[in-house]
């Protein structure tokens, strides 16, 4: 692996995760943010990020990278070879970001945006060189996670996804290429499906949030965690069409009964009632210090027994 200069480009919660993924991975990074009173307080959150990433996967280099801070996006750009743009998620924003760091880099570097729900070919509309704007999607927390979702839009060169896909894959991460976008790309719409029908549960009082989430945490939780939906699915019969025309009508029947959801302000009263009910006191930074040594041992696991 040829050592890299990752310019990062926003340095709040995302990008400072992204930041530590690259050094962990022995790349050198280079930070622009407005903001001049960052760097010593991430410098105090820097070991235990790379202890997370080190428990999960122990890197191959003898030292991760160095960083640097910079309130010039000129300077901090200088040299890099990708660009890892964590800006605020508002189109106008962006659309200002992307254009001036394409001023301040070569022709031919890609520039990724971690956009959560934002459109590459609207981001990308004013860019001087639009086929090298992609979407480059972490999921949180991104420090940790492999997840990361890429996609171009309809401007960018297929090169670029390409290009993106291997730094990805270089620092450890998983990527998942989308063959076209679509608003919320793929975790979010898949966890936006799931998540309805929950909340629409709790609004009409079928269970509470603690007994719906134990039902997905102790039942397909572990087994899609290890191999995903269709292969954990397919297990239970002899194979995937097997396991379709044998219990293909008792999921059609659940689709068919399937509840809507509208966050209307008696359904947000319920399910936040109800969360409330499930957290028991338990404060946010007690529940985050929880996920993240849980996560640890969870991606473990995966990285040596998943299917994927």
């Amino acid at each position: 692996m040829v050592k890299k200069t990752i310019g990062i480009v926003g340095f709040g919660v995302i990008g400072q995760r992204w930041s530590a993924a690259f050094l962990h991975a022995g790349y050198d990074v280079r930070v622009y943010d407005r903001a001049d009173n960052q760097e010593a307080d991430f410098r105090l959150l820097l070991p235990s990020l790379l202890g997370d990433l080190e428990a999960v996967r122990p890197r191959g280099v003898a030292e991760p990278g160095e960083i640097r801070l910079f309130t010039s996006m000129t300077e901090a750009m200088d040299g890099v070879d990708f660009v890892q743009e964590s800006g605020p998620e508002t189109l106008e924003i962006k659309r200002k970001l992307l254009s001036e760091i394409e001023s301040c880099v070569s022709d031919h570097i890609v520039i990724a945006s971690s956009s959560s729900a934002l459109l590459v070919s609207d981001m990308q509309s004013e860019c001087r060189l639009p086929g090298r704007i992609v979407l480059g999607h972490p999921f949180n927390p991104a420090h940790l996670m492999p997840l990361v979702e890429i996609v171009g839009g309809s401007l960018t060169d297929p090169s670029s996804v390409e290009v993106a896909r291997a730094i990805y894959e270089e620092i450890g991460k998983k990527p998942v290429v989308m063959n076209r976008e679509i608003t919320g790309h793929l975790a979010l719409r898949l966890m936006g499906a799931m998540w309805r029908e929950a909340i629409a549960l709790v609004r009409d009082g079928v269970a509470s949030v603690e007994d719906i989430d134990r039902a997905f945490v102790y039942g397909p939780g572990p087994k899609w965690t290890l191999q995903g939906s269709f292969i954990s699915n397919q297990l239970n019969a002899e194979n995937m069409d097997d396991f379709l025309r044998k219990y293909g009508p008792t999921y059609q029947a659940i689709w068919d009964t399937l509840l809507d959801a509208k966050l209307d302000e008696q359904t947000i009263a319920a399910v936040t009632q109800s969360t409330s009910m499930a957290v028991g006191g338990r404060s946010q930074a007690q529940l985050k210090t929880e996920r993240e040594a849980g996560l640890v041992s969870i991606l473990k696991s995966v990285a040596e027994h998943g299917a994927l």
